[in-house]
């Protein structure tokens, strides 16, 4: 099956919600922005039966340049992950 597109995905979406693309790449626009207001200020969003958006802190480290084997002080940083809950790995799987 190949990769489905943000359009295919919207289409989609409001064929199940019974409205038309506009209004569910309006709704879908609206999940996302409320989903990373939460990761912004609470840190994580649960997503039931699928998994969560977590967001985390990762500390400076040393790495190493591949072409030279210089060392690098690699930078602080905050990132966000998604961690993909037990049941759709279950299902998937």
């Amino acid at each position: 099956m190949a990769k489905m597109t943000k359009s295919a995905f919207l289409a989609s979406l409001g064929e199940i919600l019974g409205v038309s693309k506009k209004e569910a790449t309006e709704k879908w626009d609206k999940f996302v922005e409320m989903a990373l207001k939460e990761v912004r200020s609470g840190g994580e969003f649960n997503l039931p039966g699928l998994g969560k958006l977590i967001k985390k802190n990762r500390p400076a480290r040393t790495g190493r340049n591949p072409m030279t084997g210089a060392s690098i002080q690699i930078p602080a940083k905050t990132v966000v992950k998604f961690r993909v809950a037990k049941s759709a790995k279950d299902s998937v799987l």
